[in-house]
């Protein structure tokens, strides 16, 4: 009787498999595009469109300080909501080590002035010299159409 022997060895498969590889890639590359939207530490206001605006890139720095005011009223010192009375404080502890700095507005088009004006002369009351006001350039379709 005869055995039959198997060279196992010679059926070896030296393919690297990358399914597994390339799913969980995908599935993190989609959890990142879902969740990079949510880092933004911007409160959402829809700031007043311009044809010309004036480029302020200090303002998208990680340390900038940037005063939200939305269409209700409210004043947010980065994330924070402060009240009116709070802001010149809050700004002025912000600026302590940080003398000279441009303070950014980021107004609702559709807010009130005064509240505007208001966070304005409570950032001005703090000490600080100048403040950038924030708006979006206009697409050019609008421009032709009268509102």
């Amino acid at each position: 009787m005869a055995i039959a022997v198997r060279n196992e060895g010679s059926k070896v498969n030296s393919n690297i498999n990358v399914t597994p590889m390339v799913d969980v890639m995908l599935v993190l590359l989609i959890i990142f595009m879902v969740i990079t939207p949510m880092l933004q530490n911007k409160v959402q206001v829809d700031m007043a469109k311009v044809d010309n605006p004036t480029a302020m890139p200090d303002a998208d720095k990680e340390d900038a300080i940037v005063v939200a005011i939305t269409r209700d009223g409210g004043v947010f010192l980065g994330q924070d909501k402060v009240a009116v009375s709070e802001l010149g404080s809050r700004v002025r502890d912000k600026l302590a080590d940080k003398p000279g700095k441009t303070i950014f507005v980021r107004a609702d088009a559709r807010a009130q002035f005064r509240a505007v004006e208001d966070a304005i002369d409570a950032v001005r009351t703090a000490g600080v010299e100048e403040v950038g006001l924030l708006t979006q350039k206009r697409e050019s379709g609008n421009a032709a159409g009268g509102e």
